[in-house]
């Protein structure tokens, strides 16, 4: 993975040293309140509901076994002993005091990790796909490439106060996993006549306006994606609206222009860009690239009969393989992910001791290397087959091992109106609720793969709209309840979920759920998942399942009032 240079250490410490003096001026009354929000947004710190919330960035969300074991440290040192990963491969931690972030920033930076525009109007985290450099999809590994454009992206003069914030992702796999659609600028790496470049996606989004990308550019050149994402950031830093929050993201800007209209002001744009001192040289991804070689693989790992026999002689340890990790690109290798979403912990959350047991997963088994995903857990990229026992048995012990990983209680899910001074609605409780619900291994692999995501409110953190079940947090009267949308996916055919109807209460939930998927049982073919029931025989049948009870009672309620 990359290691800073000489130049990153020295910008970071300055950053250090410069929002310690800020803090300073604050406390001492010399930076009022409304002077200080800009600043310590740019340096990740946001205030909640109940305390402050810091997020720490992880850049592609890959991290190194010492970064791990130095956020476990800052965890229990400065907040509670646990912290919760996002959907956007941060680090948030939920109790820290204002004055201790100049001091967490400071032992951070001693790990090469900042929390740098993970807030603000600005260029946020770069994403990838959790497996990038082990897919066994992959076309091109986009690390490299992602690394180039998060260098380029920190510290960008320009593009320090856009109209909204503004994020990008990349994928370089066959099945898109970094949710590209739904971002402000995705990137698909692809070759075309032996030619590697992009398919650029513009105006992607959740949030109050979700919204699918749209194709700017079928096929752009490596070597221009700099330039060309400059002239999108241009046109966008002109044109976007800043008189409204609500409409100021890029996917406003698109489709108030049309994508045909936003693409020319972008060629227009990008003529003058074009061939400039950013387009990349092949010299320079080298450079970068360079950081991101294979590991020394043991190229004998194949066919490791102590594995084959663990999975006969143990259901548990094979159903944890089946959905715990992944098919990779060398031979007796798997990627390993370890879930967050053990039932009744928060999904997503994570323990101090977690990330140190983690740390030495990584070191003992994957070259000390680890990655975070977008649904919220974390992995293990390079495992010798000859070694998931082993590592299961620690993972069990340390509710490392739930083996949900795409099924229904894997959830994602955002902290909700328990942390978050937008939240409508506590997320936390309800997955909860539906995990307790489905707390059966054996029905959880009958009903098969489905992703259920929740929102506390419009931001769709959760990611809401892209999950198979989506569950939305919304203020009925000053009261917590759930809208509910079915049908929405990520990946290649990404599309937002249809809302079935009314909302429903908190304690509704489980059984909400429980309707919906006994529909999809009722109703699946023997080789169907949860979308292609859904797909063939269309909302109604789930709406009117989720409904029929209260139908009924409305009924009966008007029968007595006309009686």
């Amino acid at each position: 993975m990359y290691k800073y240079d000489a130049i990153d250490r020295q910008l970071i410490n300055e950053r250090v040293a410069q929002f310690r003096d800020q803090v300073r001026r604050w406390k001492a009354g010399e930076l009022a309140d409304d002077e200080f929000r800009p600043l310590r947004l740019q340096n990740g710190l946001y205030i909640q509901r109940h305390a402050p919330m810091f997020r720490i960035a992880v850049p592609y969300g890959m991290l190194n076994s010492a970064q791990m074991r130095k956020l476990g440290h800052v965890a229990r040192k400065y907040d509670r002993g646990y912290g919760h990963f996002t959907t956007r491969h941060n680090l948030q931690l939920n109790w820290p005091k204002i004055e201790d972030v100049p001091e967490i920033l400071a032992e951070l930076a001693e790990v090469e990790m900042h929390a740098i525009q993970t807030s603000g109007n600005c260029l946020r985290n770069i994403t990838t796909d959790q497996f990038a450099g082990v897919a066994a999809d992959e076309i091109i590994d986009p690390r490299p490439l992602a690394e180039i454009l998060r260098q380029w992206t920190t510290f960008h003069p320009e593009f320090a106060f856009l109209p909204r914030k503004f994020k990008i992702a990349i994928s370089g796999t066959k099945e898109d996993r970094a949710v590209t659609w739904f971002h402000d600028i995705g990137l698909h790496l692809k070759v075309v006549d032996g030619q590697v470049g992009f398919t650029v996606i513009v105006g992607g989004g959740l949030g109050r306006t979700p919204i699918r990308g749209q194709v700017v550019r079928e096929f752009l050149p490596w070597q221009d994606i700099l330039t060309y994402c400059e002239a999108i950031l241009r046109v966008y830093n002109r044109a976007g609206r800043r008189d409204n929050a609500y409409k100021a993201r890029i996917k406003i800007l698109v489709q108030a222009l049309g994508v045909e209209a936003f693409s020319q002001q972008v060629e227009a744009e990008w003529a003058h860009l074009k061939g400039g001192p950013a387009t990349l040289t092949q010299a320079e991804f080298d450079r970068v690239a360079a950081h991101f070689t294979a590991p020394a693989y043991d190229q004998a790992a194949a066919g490791d009969a102590g594995f084959q026999q663990h999975l006969q002689d143990n259901p548990a340890f094979a159903r944890w393989v089946e959905r715990c990790t992944h098919p990779h690109q060398v031979a007796g290798y798997r990627a390993v992910t370890l879930s967050l979403k053990q039932h009744g912990i928060a999904p997503g959350d994570i323990t101090s001791e977690q990330m140190e047991t983690v740390a030495d997963l990584a070191d003992h088994f994957s070259f000390g290397e680890l990655r975070i995903s977008h649904e919220q857990n974390i992995i293990l990229a390079d495992v010798k087959e000859a070694h998931l026992y082993t590592l299961w048995l620690t993972a069990k012990g340390a509710g490392l091992a739930t083996p949900n990983i795409g099924l229904l209680t894997g959830i994602i899910c955002c902290p909700g109106g328990d942390f978050c001074d937008l939240a409508n609605a506590p997320s936390i409780p309800v997955a909860n609720a539906i995990q307790a619900r489905f707390d059966n291994l054996d029905y959880l692999f009958d009903i098969g793969e489905i992703d259920l995501n929740i929102s506390g409110c419009m931001n769709a953190c959760g990611h809401h709209h892209v999950g198979h079940i989506g569950v939305l947090g919304v203020d009925k009267n000053d009261a917590a309840f759930y809208q509910v949308t079915l049908g929405g996916r990520q990946g290649n055919q990404a599309s937002l979920g249809k809302v079935i109807g009314p909302s429903f209460s908190a304690a509704e939930m489980p059984d909400v759920v429980e309707k919906i998927i006994q529909v999809y049982i009722d109703n699946r073919t023997e080789e169907e998942r949860f979308l292609d029931t859904f797909d063939r025989i269309g909302i109604d049948p789930f709406k009117n399942r989720v409904y029929e009870g209260r139908a009924h009672g409305k009924a009966k309620a008007a029968e007595k009032e006309t009686a």
